[in-house]
């Protein structure tokens, strides 16, 4: 599977980006997916997480209430609203397929990856 992100960007403290995940396969469907950041010198670290209808997620409690993971299959797509966002925010996101449960949070996990997008918080 091939996952491409976008929706990366500079905005200023509080403010609110949507980031965009869209895979290559049809099997989509079949996939829990997440989302996961890697400060500048820091590991990267679990976000997000959506089961494979959407029904369920997970957050980060560092994120909790003011992310929001959602999925389209249709459109083989997983989003990431990022509100209220703060400047320890600022970091590369990674989305990512899991074919397992959408509470495992281990890097190690996750089967496919995306290449990434900058998310730059300014204060």
């Amino acid at each position: 599977v091939q996952l491409q992100a976008s929706g990366g960007g500079l905005v200023q403290a509080g403010g609110s980006l949507r980031l965009s995940c869209t895979a290559s396969e049809r099997t989509f469907g079949s996939y829990v997916m997440g989302w996961f950041r890697q400060a500048p010198g820091k590991e990267r670290e679990f976000a997000s997480s959506i089961d494979r209808t959407g029904g369920n997620t997970y957050y980060a409690d560092s994120v909790k209430g003011r992310f929001t993971i959602s999925r389209d299959n249709a459109l083989r797509t997983v989003y990431l609203q990022m509100n209220s966002l703060k400047p320890e925010d600022t970091a590369v996101y990674f989305c990512a397929a899991n074919r397992g449960t959408h509470r495992d949070t281990r890097l190690s996990s996750y089967d496919y990856w995306g290449q990434g997008t900058l998310v730059t918080v300014s204060s």
